[in-house]
């Protein structure tokens, strides 16, 4: 008779095997065998197997002369080859319409590609003028309401160590063109959950949108609308801004997929 509840089994190697690689990737130094022996709860000859058959298979590695793991080869390979933002139109694209049919406005999904937001996936609104914004589409970070909301944890020497400390291009009379403004929009991101475009890329345009966040709240890309200022002011925000960020925060759910450990 199978388990009345599948979903509460698991593999108990497997588990902790996933657990060192989580482990080393954030770590900022080699990770020793006693730190993973000490972190599973469990002898040093059996966190050497488990470190010895991930190393075996490529996704950990020792640097020359070490005995300490940092993450190996296998792990960059398959980040190479996994195609994320198809992963992410795939997961995002029944929420993305919903929300576009909801609201009755242009919605957009975004991932970052450099120093720009790269739209992957678009619906649009059924209003005789509607905001055209593509799929494939490449739109500055500084200055648009997905660029800022993929850039919401950034600190002020973040932005530096990415921008510069020169003034940033002028597109319009508002936008954004210092850093310190920068990093004063992002903190004000964090707060309220989502980001704005005050025409500050495109005149006369105004867009709303929130950073998708999975485990340990990476931010992995951004959900949002556009709109005619005309048509969208700024009484809206609260209002659709909490649209958007229900919208981002089950996205982000769907991709964590996390069960709580028993």
């Amino acid at each position: 008779m199978p388990p009345k509840n599948p979903q509460s089994q698991f593999i108990q190697s497997l588990d902790r095997g996933l657990t060192i690689l989580n482990s080393v990737a954030h770590s900022k130094q080699p990770v020793s065998l006693k730190e993973i022996a000490d972190l599973l709860d469990i002898d040093r000859s059996s966190a050497f197997r488990l470190a010895h058959t991930l190393r075996r298979r490529g996704f950990l590695s020792c640097p020359p002369g070490k005995k300490d793991y940092v993450l190996g080869s296998s792990m960059w390979t398959l980040s190479r080859q996994y195609d994320w933002s198809n992963m992410l139109v795939k997961v995002a694209h029944p929420e993305l319409k919903l929300l576009a049919t909801q609201i009755n406005e242009t919605a957009h999904l975004a991932i970052r590609e450099g120093k720009s937001a790269l739209f992957i996936d678009s619906v649009h609104a059924t209003h005789v003028i509607a905001v055209a914004g593509q799929t494939g589409e490449l739109v500055p970070l500084y200055c648009t309401a997905h660029g800022k909301a993929l850039l919401a944890d950034a600190e002020e020497e973040d932005l530096r160590g990415q921008f510069g400390s020169g003034p940033l291009r002028r597109y319009t009379k508002s936008t954004i063109t210092s850093i310190k403004a920068l990093s004063k929009e992002c903190s004000g991101i964090r707060r309220r959950g989502f980001a704005t475009d005050e025409s500050e890329y495109g005149p006369e345009m105004r867009c709303l949108a929130a950073p998708i966040r999975i485990t340990d709240d990476l931010i992995v890309g951004s959900i949002g609308i556009s709109a005619p200022a005309s048509r969208f002011s700024k009484d809206m925000y609260p209002a659709y801004g909490e649209k958007v960020c229900r919208v981002a925060d089950r996205i982000g759910e769907f991709l964590s997929n996390t069960e709580a450990k028993s």
